[in-house]
């Protein structure tokens, strides 16, 4: 094909790969047929430099003619109904798919294993509850960024920010000074593993994290990954249940084994497995976790908007103990998540819809709320005086005003037609490094200012 070469700003052929990578995420779409849509894209993009535009030019033109890879996944799959049975089960297809899945499966073992090495020490969960409490993400985390370091290539480089970000946490949680049960080792042990899920993703994301589709990549995965890590999690303990069930039959006492073994070396191990697996099948069912953000929208706009009038009416206030707070402070992150991934699934060229609307109003909401937990936090801190808890709820209502915020108003000018759908996405993706923020320093500057 030929290229323009003074468009020196535009790789034409890793633009191209990065396409086809996504075209064979779809469950109905082989190789070959992938093959076939790339030389229709090559012809397109060579007829319409023909015609004077630049490679990037002709590119975007080019992928828009070969249409909406949705619909062309169907049309396969309607043709080749078999192929999503084959591709969810066996993706026998894929040369990289046993590869993968033996990289995949040696750093789950390590990561189980890693979790038991400090017992042969005389180090148990029984006799040292807070060592594991503290450390049980990063027996299991850093095995899943060290997955995509192979899987991305990334090299030394990687391989050196995976252990150097790893060791330093588990510096900061083990070596430094912490009272017994203190409140602020409870806020580490809380947000810790979202800075090393952030670690995750750049892993993830390879040498692209910068990049808005990447991040917004990473976030699509992120809801599969917990709803994949659930629905496995369910099955291994009914598994377990059901092995320590069968022997107790024949007199073969198995709890303590399952307790020490099965169950926390199955859950470390998981935490690669699901990465693999979630990767490896995103084709088949890759619009999971948006479905389910369009079930539950109307559900919790409809709580929130009662809790709201409720409040009003009766004229209560929140109680602001602490467990009241924290449930508050999950509730509206699982209402952000919402509507985080109603916005990954959503066609940017798309009019708004009622669905916007909904999201609109859910927001609205959400806002309304976290403005009158703000309030009662507040008040319990000019009453009662400053802690770490108070501090971090405050701060992360803060976080959580400011994020939904820019989403109300990004959302807004987007119904009213004053702006697109990608400054709501970018918006989107640009606010992740403010969540690692606050969780590094939580983990990292709190203890110091708290007297650990």
């Amino acid at each position: 094909m030929a290229i323009n070469q003074s468009d020196t700003t535009f790789d034409i052929e890793q633009n191209i790969e990065q396409w086809r990578a996504y075209v064979l995420r779809h469950a109905a779409i082989h190789a070959d047929d992938a093959d076939e849509l790339e030389s229709h894209l090559r012809d397109q993009i060579d007829a319409l430099m023909q015609t004077g535009l630049h490679t990037d030019e002709a590119f975007m033109i080019a992928i828009k003619r070969i249409g909406n890879l949705q619909a062309v996944s169907s049309q396969y799959a309607e043709v080749h109904s078999g192929r999503l049975w084959q591709n969810l089960v066996f993706a026998t297809d894929n040369k990289g798919w046993v590869g993968d899945f033996i990289s995949a499966f040696w750093l789950a073992l390590a990561a189980a294993l890693a979790f038991q090495i400090p017992t042969f020490f005389g180090v148990t969960p029984e006799t040292h509850e807070w060592f594991f409490a503290r450390t049980i993400s990063l027996f299991c985390l850093p095995f899943l960024a060290a997955y995509w370091v192979v899987k991305r290539q990334l090299g030394t480089a990687g391989w050196l920010t995976v252990t150097g970000v790893s060791a330093g946490a588990f510096v900061i949680m083990n070596a430094l000074p912490w009272q017994a049960e203190s409140a602020t080792s409870t806020l580490a042990v809380m947000h810790l593993p979202m800075a090393l899920w952030f670690l995750v993703g750049v892993m993830y994301t390879g040498t692209w994290w910068r990049t808005d589709a990447r991040r917004m990549d990473f976030i699509r995965f992120s809801g599969e990954y917990a709803i994949y890590f659930v629905l496995i999690a369910l099955g291994g303990g009914i598994l377990t249940a059901f092995t320590v069930g069968m022997f107790s039959f024949i007199g073969l006492d198995l709890a303590w084994f399952a307790q020490q073994w099965i169950i926390p070396c199955g859950a470390m191990g998981a935490v690669v497995i699901v990465g693999w697996l979630v990767e490896a099948k995103q084709g088949a069912i890759e619009n999971m976790a948006p479905v389910l953000a369009r079930i539950f929208t109307p559900l919790f706009t409809l709580l929130l908007v009662a809790f709201l009038v409720v409040m009003l009416m009766t004229g209560r206030g929140f109680d602001v103990q602490r467990d009241v707070l924290i449930g508050l402070d999950l509730m509206l992150v699982l209402v952000l998540g919402l509507v985080l991934y109603a916005v990954s699934a959503r066609d940017p060229g798309k009019a708004p819809s009622l669905f916007d609307y909904l999201q609109l109003l859910l927001v609205g909401a959400a806002l309304c709320v976290d403005l009158l937990a703000l309030g009662a936090i507040s008040g319990r801190i000019f009453e009662l005086g400053v802690t770490p808890n108070r501090v971090a709820a405050l701060g992360e209502n803060l976080i959580l005003l400011v994020s939904l915020s820019g989403y109300a108003w990004h959302y807004v000018n987007f119904v009213r037609n004053r702006s697109g759908f990608a400054a709501l996405e970018r918006w989107q993706t640009g606010f992740i490094p403010v969540y690692v923020m606050w969780a590094v320093i939580v983990v990292v500057i709190f203890p110091l200012l708290f007297g650990f």
